[in-house]
């Protein structure tokens, strides 16, 4: 039987440094903007409290005990939270690419 020998000087795949960018420092930037983060917790806040909050503050005093349309109630301003997020994350992202398109525009 014969075995794999591995000679001192040589270097492993696991052992060769990867130096190809070792000029340039590293990017240490978050890959998400801050913004994004803070809308997102705030979404997340909103869609968390205003659907419970509707159902326990109109199911005894809107509609006197029924249940099924404070809960139908809390089912719309979920998806009103929802849609919200969806319009703020769209208008986000337009208002990014025009902004990249008006840095095109003074590059030329």
């Amino acid at each position: 039987m014969t075995s794999r020998r591995l000679i001192s000087d040589e270097k492993t795949y696991l052992d060769t440094d990867d130096d190809k960018d070792s000029s340039q420092p590293s990017n240490i930037a978050p890959a998400v903007p801050a913004a994004v983060i803070w809308k997102l917790l705030g979404f997340t806040f909103a869609m968390i409290t205003m659907p419970i909050g509707t159902y326990f503050l109109t199911v005894n005093t809107v509609f006197k005990g029924n249940s099924t349309f404070a809960g139908a109630l809390a089912a719309i301003i979920a998806n009103v939270v929802l849609v919200g997020y969806v319009v703020v994350a769209m208008r986000e992202d337009q208002s990014e690419r025009l902004a990249e398109e008006e840095k095109q525009k003074k590059a030329l």
